[in-house]
C-alpha cells in the first residue's frame, strides 16, 4: 500500500501531466487504484515523486498490464523507461501497457523497448443537441434503474457474460463496482437495466463529467439476448437520459476492432475525437 504522501505526490504528477498533454494520464481503473493507495511503482528524483506506474499482474489467460506517467518537468531523464522496465521485470512474461492520447513520446518509448502496437481505443463524441432517435426496446423487454445494494451481483454476472472476451471490462469484481458507487459522479438514475421475463439481460451505465460532458460509460447485452436490438435501444435510452441532464456533449469509448459498434455510433452522429493505444511485449 502507498502512504498518504506518496498518493498525494503521484496524484500531483497525474494532474500536471494531464494539463501539459491535454489528455488524462491514467485510466479510471488506475486512478481509483491510486486514490485508494493500492500498490504502484514510483519514480523519485531528489526526494520528489516524479513518476507513477500502475501494474496489474497476469490473471489466468490475461497477461500483466499497466500504465505509467511522468511529470512533464522531469521527462527525458529516463524515468519513463525505468518504470516500463520495472513493469516488464515484474510481469516476467507478456505485458500490455496503455498510452493515452497516442502521443509521439509514448510511441517512441514503446518502440525503444520493443513493444508493438496491439490495440486502439477510440474516443468518440457528438453534440447533445440535434436529432436523436427514440429508444424502442423489443417487445417483452422493460427498462428500469439500478438499485444499489440489490443489483450488483446480477449486474456482475451479465457484465462478465457480455464482455467475456474483453481484456478489462469482463473481469470486474464487486470491489470495482463499490469503488465506482463511492464516486461523486455515481447516479443510479443514470444506470439503466433491461429485463426480460424478470431476468437482467442488458444495461447502459452513464456518467456525467464536469464541464457539460456526458458519457456512454458502458453498454452490455447478455449473449442470450443478442438479436433483440437491445444494444441500440439501451444506447439511445442512456443518450436521452444524458441530454435530459443538460449536458452539452456526449462521449464514449469503443475498440477500433469492434466494427459493429463503431458503425452504430457513426449512425448516431458520433465522430472520432481521440485515440488511446495499447502496446505489448512479444506474446502479449
Amino acid at each position: 500500500m502507498l502512504e498518504y504522501d506518496e498518493i498525494a505526490g503521484a496524484l500531483a504528477v497525474v494532474e500536471a501531466a494531464a494539463e501539459a498533454d491535454g489528455v488524462g494520464a491514467l485510466s479510471e481503473h488506475s486512478t481509483l487504484a491510486l486514490r485508494a493507495g493500492r500498490a504502484g511503482l514510483l519514480a523519485v528524483e531528489d526526494g520528489l515523486i516524479v513518476g507513477y506506474a500502475r501494474f496489474d499482474p497476469a490473471d489466468g489467460d490475461e497477461p500483466a498490464s499497466g500504465e505509467l506517467v511522468v511529470h512533464p518537468g522531469h521527462r527525458r531523464r529516463g524515468h519513463g523507461r525505468a518504470l516500463l522496465r520495472a513493469m516488464i521485470q515484474k510481469a516476467g512474461g507478456p505485458l500490455r501497457v496503455w498510452a493515452h492520447g497516442d502521443l509521439p513520446a509514448a510511441a517512441a518509448l514503446a518502440r525503444g523497448e520493443s513493444l508493438d502496437r496491439v490495440r486502439a481505443l477510440f474516443q468518440m463524441r457528438r453534440p447533445a443537441a440535434g436529432p436523436l432517435p427514440a429508444a424502442k426496446p423489443a417487445e417483452g423487454v422493460a427498462l428500469r434503474t439500478f438499485r444499489p445494494g440489490a443489483d450488483e451481483v446480477a449486474w456482475l454476472r451479465v457484465n462478465k457474460r457480455a464482455f467475456a472476451d474483453h481484456p478489462e471490462q469482463g473481469t470486474w469484481t464487486m470491489e470495482d463496482v463499490r469503488d465506482r458507487e463511492a464516486e461523486e459522479w455515481f447516479d443510479p438514475a443514470g444506470f439503466l437495466l433491461a429485463e426480460r421475463d424478470g431476468r437482467l439481460v442488458g444495461f447502459h451505465w452513464t456518467k456525467v463529467h464536469s464541464g457539460g460532458l456526458g458519457e456512454v460509460y458502458v453498454v452490455g447485452v447478455d449473449p442470450d439476448a443478442q438479436g433483440l436490438g437491445l444494444g441500440r435501444a439501451l444506447t439511445l435510452a442512456g443518450l436521452h437520459h444524458l441530454r435530459d441532464r443538460g449536458v452539452d456533449q456526449l462521449m464514449l469509448y469503443v475498440d477500433e476492432s469492434n466494427t459493429a459498434a463503431v458503425r452504430l455510433y457513426d449512425s448516431l452522429g458520433f465522430t472520432k475525437y481521440a485515440v488511446d493505444v495499447m502496446y505489448g511485449t512479444p506474446g502479449a
